[in-house]
């Protein structure tokens, strides 16, 4: 989900929601302590030198019982952090700790924020020589005539 998508979101909500993986909710009083951008540069195992940017919110679990994020006030944060940080419309990873801090990318359900996990992957795999999955199937699911009958002469 880019900013852009969770700004048009947030305009039509009256409360906000992120649901973890598992499907639990994230409880109802977190705070969104961070809004930045998360700048990588790097080179991957090839030795191609790569940049990569996101924008990063990150979600805390308080004991502040009492406070709730409204929509309103995240929308503000975002328009801060855009003209004070110079953040364009990029894809958002969320921050969030359960025992330790984990990193998730972000899709909305029309109520919930969801946030979905991230996978490692070789970005050089042309490179490195990682062979490609084969795709396993099932000689019962050929659905092909047999290739020898009694009288097909193929012996």
């Amino acid at each position: 989900m880019k900013l852009s998508q969770i700004k048009s979101a947030l305009s039509t909500l009256k409360t906000i929601a992120f649901q973890l993986p598992n499907g639990e909710l994230v409880p109802n009083h977190f705070h969104v302590t961070e809004v930045g951008k998360i700048t990588k540069h790097f080179i991957d195992c090839g030795g191609t030198i790569r940049n990569e940017e996101v924008v990063n919110f990150q979600l805390w679990n308080a004991n502040d019982y009492d406070h709730r994020l409204h929509p309103e006030k995240l929308l503000n944060i975002i328009k801060l952090s855009e003209k004070v940080l110079g953040i364009e419309d990029l894809e958002i990873e969320v921050e969030y700790q359960a025992e330790t801090i984990g990193k998730y990318g972000l899709n909305f359900d029309g109520t919930n924020f969801l946030l979905t996990t991230k996978q490692t992957d070789c970005l050089a795999k042309d490179k490195c020589e990682v062979p490609s999955e084969k795709k396993k199937i099932k000689l019962s699911d050929l659905n092909q005539e047999p290739c020898c009958t009694p009288n097909g002469n193929c012996c």
